[in-house]
Order: structure tokens, then C-alpha cells, then sequence
């Protein structure tokens, strides 16, 4: 004798589990493919349009770590009972992800229209959450895709929706975007770009660049900031803040930026030993606790000492992971290897950084520096930034110097380094060599005189 548990039939109640999200009691992934496959079938004869959107929730990730699991997940359930409240006898709602809501609106014909509910729903989300005796505030993201034609599957439209959704992601936070043809040729560009990128980090086809760092007040070279290159063969030159975004998303930055310190560190190998090498880790670098296992073994196969190399890292990389980040740091200071803030003044909570993590160095953001003959403002802050500094023991950079009058006005200020296109652009190693040579022979004749 079979038991049905009150379903009346055979096994339904395991059909309806399997399309149940536990947590949340919204549908789960099969049950919105199963509605988004229904509906295409539907409208096989007549293919009326309809929208599909996908919400994902911005900053639950530090929210769950700041409240803990138990709470984040109370929090997706009020999300739940919100978008499930929201949608009228037509739409469905499931979770499809961690923290991450797919939503279908039969009725919805036109992208303006789409829009629209999104911004609707992003709306509802941005209320309060209730977390024991606290509350808690979080925002959402949206991409929507909208179905035209018989030719589009269910994963068409939610691999476009996929695709808008990141451009939301990355135009900020509580952002709709609806999908188009110029983001697919943008996608399609983007994977190209990521194909010949992880070609180019196989073949050791990526160079590093050297820029200058001088000091100020006698214009004598200190060091290198290294900056990755890129030329393909049948991209052609490919700029860093193109292919760097892209190594970063799609999980090439690790390999590509061990591959860029290895040749940096042969070729400052040959520079007179008082000049340091300085290196950006990406945020992404920076939760991986392997980091800093992989620069010393660089540094240990090169031969380079590691009391002559600088890790940048930025304020945005210390977010992601505090715990993480300030463990790799001390793993590299350990060894002696300096680290700098790079960007300072861009990010969030920069002072509150300062007190919880030691920096050997701060580079003043070069936005600052570019106003600084005209705003008075900028002004105020490079001095305030120069007197914060002295007080914390920590060297200066100022980054994007362009003419003599911006760097005679940090030296008057009391800026000891500075770095832009003023004292050099970026340039090869054999380049950088050649630099160094006419410095120094420069050097050496002005001292014999």
C-alpha cells in the first residue's frame, strides 16, 4: 500500500518538492524553466512578448557575515514574502540562486514597461529588514530579457537576462537594464577577449611596463611601478583597463598576474639594487589565501629580494575580505616586502583602513593631484593627506604628476615622491633599462663635476 500523505496522488508531493525552494517555499530553478518553457510553448503560434527578469540582491554577502547565516536567511525569506506579494495573478517569482530571484511577467510587452516593474520591485526591496532587535537595509539589481520570437529558447532568455543583469551590476548598485543587441556584440566581444587573454597568459605573451617613481625634491629615480601590456596578434593592442576587468571576472588574474611579476622581477633583477619594484594586486587576489604563497615562490625562483618589492593594493580590495586581506599583508610584510594604499581618497572608509591596517606607503590618487593648481579644495586634502601621513610614519606618493607646476606645488607642500608622465610613461624593460643607463650616466657626470 502506497501513502500520498494527503496529495491525493502518487508521488506528488516528491514532484513538488523537487520544484520547491526549502528555504523559501518560492519555486526553485526547474519550476521557473518549467514556467518560462510553458509559456514559449504557449505562444508557439502567436509569439506575443513577454518579460523575463533576474534580481540579485547587492551586499547580502557582508550582511550575512556582519549577522550571521541565521539572520541572512531570514532576510531572504522576507525578500520571498515581498516579491511574492508583488506579483499579480499572471507573474511568478523563484529563487533560482543564494541570493538571487528570477521573475516572470507574461503580461509585460514592452522594455519600458519592464523597466518600470523592476524599479518597482527594487523599490519594495529597499525597506527595512527586520534582524532580531536590529534592521538591516539591503538593495537589488536587475537584468530583464524580453521574448519576441519562436527561435528563443528559455536559456536564451535567461542568459540575456544574465547579461544584462551584470551590466546593472557593474553601472552600481539598484540599477535595472534591459537587455539589447549592443550587449550581446558586447558580450561577444568580451569572450573573445577572454579567449585570446588566456591564450596570451599560456604563451607568456603578456609584458610588464615600467613607469618611473621619483623623488621630488631632486628628481632622483626610487623605483618602478610595474603595469601590465597587452598586444595580441589579431586583437592588436588591447588597453589594461580593458583585458584586467575581464582577467578579474572570469578567474585569469591570478595566473596572468603571477606571470607579469615573474618577468618584472628578472628584469629589475639588473637595476642598481637601491631601486624597488612596486606591484598591484587585484581586490580578487586579495581573498585568495594562496597569494602570497604564489609572490614568494616568484620572488624565491627569480632571485629578487623581497625587501625591493612593493605590493599596491587598493581600499575597494581590502573590502571584500578584511580578514583575508590583512593576512596576506602580514604574510608579505613578514619577509619584508613594503605594501602601499594605491588610490587613496577614491574608496570608502579610508581612514577607518588606516588604524586597522599597517601601510608602508600611501599613493595620493592622481584626481587630486590634476586639480591641484585650481581647486582649492584638492588642495586642502593633498595637505591634510601629507599631514596624516608624517603623523603615521608612512611615505608619500603622488600619483598622475603631468607638468613641473604640479610637482613644484607638492614640493612646497612636502610631498617626497611623485610619479606621471612628467618624469615618463610606461615603457618596456630594454627601454627601462635604457633609461636607467642616461640616469645614471647623468648622475655620474654631474658628480665629477
Amino acid at each position: 500500500m502506497q501513502t500520498t500523505f494527503g496529495t491525493g496522488q502518487p508521488g506528488k508531493e516528491n514532484t513538488d518538492l523537487a520544484f520547491t525552494d526549502p528555504l523559501t517555499g518560492l519555486g526553485n530553478h526547474r519550476r521557473f524553466f518549467d514556467k518560462v518553457d510553458r509559456l514559449i510553448s504557449d505562444r508557439a503560434d502567436d509569439p506575443a512578448p513577454f518579460t523575463v527578469g533576474i534580481l540579485d540582491l547587492d551586499g547580502f554577502k557582508p550582511i550575512n557575515d556582519l549577522f550571521g547565516h541565521k539572520a541572512g536567511d531570514d532576510i531572504l525569506i522576507q525578500v520571498a514574502m515581498r516579491l511574492r506579494a508583488s506579483m499579480d495573478g499572471h507573474s511568478a517569482v523563484c529563487r533560482i540562486g543564494a541570493d538571487e530571484f528570477a521573475y516572470l511577467y507574461p503580461m509585460v510587452f514592452s522594455e519600458e514597461q519592464a523597466a518600470e516593474k523592476s524599479r518597482m520591485l527594487i523599490e519594495i526591496l529597499s525597506a527595512p529588514y527586520d534582524v532580531g532587535e536590529r534592521t538591516a537595509r539591503l538593495s537589488a539589481s536587475v537584468g530583464c530579457s524580453l521574448f519576441y520570437s519562436g527561435d528563443e529558447t528559455t536559456e536564451i532568455l535567461i542568459n540575456k537576462a544574465e547579461t544584462a543583469l551584470y551590466h546593472a551590476k557593474r553601472s552600481g548598485r539598484g540599477r535595472v537594464v534591459v537587455y539589447t543587441r549592443e550587449m550581446e556584440e558586447a558580450a561577444k566581444r568580451v569572450t573573445r577577449i577572454e579567449q585570446a587573454l588566456r591564450r596570451a597568459v599560456s604563451a607568456g605573451e603578456v609584458e610588464p611596463h615600467f613607469q618611473p617613481i621619483v623623488d621630488l625634491s631632486s628628481r632622483r629615480t626610487i623605483g618602478f611601478e610595474t603595469l601590465a601590456r597587452w598586444t595580441d596578434r589579431d586583437l592588436g593592442v588591447v588597453p589594461p583597463s580593458v583585458f584586467i576587468p575581464i582577467a578579474e571576472e572570469r578567474g585569469i588574474i591570478g595566473p596572468l598576474s603571477q606571470l607579469v611579476l615573474r618577468k618584472a622581477a628578472e628584469a629589475a633583477r639588473s637595476w642598481p639594487k637601491e631601486l624597488f619594484l612596486s606591484f598591484n594586486l587585484s581586490p580578487s587576489q586579495l581573498v585568495d589565501q594562496n597569494t602570497g604563497l604564489h609572490i614568494l615562490a616568484i620572488l624565491d625562483r627569480t632571485g629578487f629580494d623581497p625587501r625591493r618589492l612593493e605590493i599596491e593594493i587598493t581600499e575597494t580590495g581590502l573590502m571584500n575580505d578584511p580578514a583575508s586581506a590583512e593576512k596576506i599583508v602580514e604574510d608579505l610584510r613578514r619577509v619584508g616586502i613594503r605594501v602601499s594604499l594605491d588610490d587613496f581618497g577614491t574608496g570608502q572608509s579610508s581612514l577607518g583602513r588606516l588604524r586597522e591596517f599597517h601601510f608602508d606607503k600611501l599613493k595620493i590618487d592622481r584626481a587630486f593631484v590634476s586639480s591641484i593648481l585650481d581647486d582649492r579644495p584638492s588642495e586642502h586634502i593633498i595637505r591634510a593627506i601629507l599631514a596624516m601621513c608624517e603623523g603615521l610614519g608612512m611615505d608619500v606618493v603622488a600619483e598622475g604628476i603631468e607638468d613641473e607646476a604640479q610637482a613644484d606645488r607638492l614640493v612646497q607642500f612636502g610631498c617626497a615622491g611623485g610619479q606621471g608622465y612628467l618624469f615618463g610613461k610606461p615603457v618596456d624593460a630594454d627601454a627601462t633599462l635604457g633609461y636607467l643607463r642616461d640616469s645614471y650616466r647623468g648622475a655620474l657626470h654631474a658628480k665629477a663635476i
